[in-house]
C-alpha cells in the first residue's frame, strides 16, 4: 500500500475545512502508486484524490507539476485539476507534509491495452505537449543525466554479480546519451516523463484523464516520447511488441509529426529512457526500506529494452 505517512481521517477532515468542499463522507487510502501517500475522498458532491507529497525534489517541483495540470485543464485537455483552497492555494501542508487535492479522474488503466487503445494514447500524449507548449513556468528535469551519475555511483556501492555488470554497461553508455540532453538539439517543452499506462485513464473509448504529473519537467519532446514508447511497447518481461510501439508513434505523429531530427534520435532517446528507469529501479531495490510496504520494481526488464532500441531497425 502507498501510503507512506498514515493520516486518520479527522486529521484529514481538519485540513480540508480550508478548502470549498461539502461534507467528507469517504476517506480512504490508495494501494497503488510507489512514490507519494494517496487517499481517496469524497463529499457529497464530487471525488478527488488527496496526495501528501514525501520526496525533497518532488516537493521542491510541485508549483511546476500542479501548475502544469491546471494549465493543461484549461486548455480542455484531459487532466483532473487540481482543486484551489479558499485563499486561492494549490497545496498546503498536512503531517509536515506538502499536500494537493486533485479532481478525481473517470476510468481505469488497461493492462492489456489494445492497438485502438495505444494508438489513442499516443494522440493524446502529443496533445498534451501541444498545450503545454505556452506552459511558462520551469523545471528542470527532476531524474535527468545529471542525477543519473548520482544514482549510479551510489548504488555501484551494493551492486553485486549481474547488478554490477549492467551499471558497468550503464557507465559506458552515459556519455553519448547525456550529449542528447543539449536543449539547442531538439524541440523542447513542458513534458509528463513519466507516461506510463497506469498514469492514463480509460473511460469506454476515450481518455477519462492523464494522471501523476509529478515527474513533469522542461525537455525534449522526442524524450517524453520514448518513455512512454518503452512503457507502453514492452512486456512485463521487456520483450518488445513492434506493433504496438508502431501504432502508438502512429497515433502521436497523427497530431504532431516528428522533425528529422527528433526521427533520427528516437531510438538512442529510447536507450536514455530504458538507462533512467533501469537505474532508478535498481537504486530502489539496492537500498529498499522494509518499512515501506512497496515492492521494488525489478529493473532487468527495462534494461533488457536496450537491446532492442540498440537495433538497427526500428519502426
Amino acid at each position: 500500500m502507498a501510503v507512506f505517512t498514515p493520516v486518520l481521517e479527522v486529521e484529514a477532515k481538519a485540513f480540508l475545512k480550508a478548502w470549498p468542499l461539502s461534507e467528507v463522507v469517504e476517506f480512504t487510502p490508495i494501494a497503488e502508486g510507489v512514490q507519494n501517500t494517496n487517499y481517496r475522498v469524497r463529499t457529497r458532491d464530487a471525488a478527488y484524490v488527496l496526495t501528501l507529497f514525501e520526496g525533497a525534489e518532488e516537493q521542491k517541483g510541485l508549483p511546476f507539476c500542479l501548475g502544469l495540470m491546471q494549465h493543461l485543464g484549461a486548455k480542455g485537455f484531459a487532466t483532473p485539476s487540481p482543486v484551489a483552497d479558499l485563499d486561492g492555494r494549490l497545496s498546503g501542508a498536512l503531517k509536515g507534509r506538502p499536500a494537493a487535492l486533485v479532481e478525481w479522474a473517470a476510468g481505469a488503466w488497461r493492462r492489456n491495452p489494445t492497438l485502438a487503445d495505444q494508438h489513442l494514447a499516443g494522440r493524446t500524449l502529443a496533445e498534451l505537449h501541444l498545450a503545454g507548449q505556452d506552459y511558462a513556468a520551469r523545471r528542470d528535469n527532476p531524474v535527468g543525466p545529471s542525477h543519473w551519475r548520482a544514482l549510479a555511483e551510489r548504488s555501484a556501492t551494493r551492486a553485486e554479480g549481474s547488478d554490477r555488470k549492467m551499471l558497468d554497461e550503464i557507465e559506458r553508455l552515459m556519455p553519448d546519451l547525456v550529449r542528447l540532453f543539449d536543449p539547442s538539439l531538439l524541440p523542447q517543452g513542458a513534458i509528463h516523463a513519466d507516461y506510463f499506462p497506469d498514469n492514463v485513464l480509460f473511460d469506454g473509448d476515450r481518455i477519462g484523464g492523464v494522471i501523476d504529473f509529478y515527474y513533469g519537467c522542461n525537455g525534449a519532446l522526442v524524450y517524453d516520447l520514448a518513455i512512454a514508447l518503452s512503457a507502453w511497447g514492452f512486456d512485463a518481461e521487456g520483450r518488445a511488441d513492434p506493433e504496438a510501439i508502431k501504432t502508438f508513434r502512429q497515433g502521436y505523429e497523427s497530431v504532431r509529426p516528428l522533425t528529422a531530427s527528433e526521427a533520427s534520435l528516437l531510438p538512442q532517446m529510447g536507450m536514455a529512457a530504458a538507462v533512467r528507469f533501469t537505474l532508478t529501479r535498481l537504486h530502489d531495490r539496492l537500498f529498499h526500506d522494509p518499512a515501506h510496504f512497496v515492492t521494488p520494481k525489478d529493473p532487468v526488464p527495462f534494461w533488457r529494452r536496450t537491446a532492442w532500441w540498440n537495433a538497427p531497425a526500428l519502426v
